[in-house]
């Protein structure tokens, strides 16, 4: 029987994973104890086990910021947004990495300033053109989701325009050549192939609008439409932070995306599979 030894480099690997994998789990166990904490407990000794589990902080999220809800309105303005930027995004980097014209190398340079320029320098004009233009309003999913696609677009374009640009043409050629229209093209080879990119951006436009605070704070003033972000500042008074409470909205907001990251994830590996084999 052939045991295999485990030389100095393997174990100096093993230690670091171990080490990396407890600075990365560190947080989350810290944000779970403290959501079944008082705020003596958690200022006062923030790395000890709870002396009593405080159950009602969880109770005190569901019912006065109605995390639950906010969740859902999270969930849903994210999952829509994101949606639309991967299509707009899928689309446009098609043309910019396949097509041969001279002016889509000045609209891809477009598109990376647009990853340059801070998103929340633009508050002040976008809160003057939501309340100047009629198709805007205020408390509308429709204009947040407005904002987070125009936002998310770049980097997203970014993302699918620069793996798509490694992507073989000898494919195009070939698919050409049998006969293949250039939408067929892009459904059935090169959007197959680029999934481990379109899956990367997915993650991050999800994360980014699923954590947004400045715009929902701005555009959102009815309860019933809060976010997660926005409904955790319920917790925040003039002379007093609920942190349990606080803590508590944190652990139920994370689960959300913490699925969405595992579900996209697994995806990642499979089109990085299939685009090797491809390739």
């Amino acid at each position: 029987m052939y045991i295999k030894k485990c030389t100095v480099g393997t174990w100096l690997l093993s230690i670091f994973a171990v080490i990396w994998s407890i600075i990365i789990l560190y947080p989350f166990v810290i944000t779970i104890m403290s959501s079944l904490k008082t705020n003596d407990e958690i200022f006062g000794a923030m790395n000890k086990l709870p002396t009593v589990l405080r159950i009602e902080n969880y109770t005190v999220a569901i019912t006065t910021a109605n995390m639950g809800r906010c969740v859902l309105n999270s969930i849903y303005i994210s999952s829509i947004s994101t949606v639309l930027v991967l299509v707009a995004a899928s689309l446009t980097s098609y043309v910019l990495a396949r097509s041969s014209l001279k002016f889509t190398k000045w609209l891809y340079m477009l598109f990376v300033l647009g990853i340059i320029l801070p998103i929340h320098v633009t508050l002040i004009p976008l809160a003057k053109m939501v309340f100047t233009l009629p198709f805007l309003h205020s408390n509308s999913y429709f204009t947040l989701i407005l904002i987070y696609v125009a936002f998310q677009l770049p980097i997203s374009v970014f993302i699918i325009t620069g793996y798509m640009k490694g992507i073989s043409k000898e494919l195009d050629e070939a698919a050409m050549i049998d006969g293949c229209s250039p939408l067929r093209l892009f459904f059935q080879i090169i959007l197959p192939i680029s999934k481990p990119a379109i899956a990367t951006s997915a993650i991050i436009s999800f994360l980014f609008i699923y954590n947004e605070l400045i715009f929902a704070v701005v555009f959102l003033s009815e309860k019933s439409k809060y976010t997660v972000s926005v409904g955790m500042l319920q917790f925040v008074g003039y002379r007093i932070v609920q942190m349990g409470p606080i803590f508590a909205s944190i652990v139920i907001s994370i689960i959300p995306m913490v699925i969405v990251y595992l579900l996209f994830q697994n995806q990642v590996q499979r089109g990085m599979t299939a685009g090797a084999i491809k390739g």
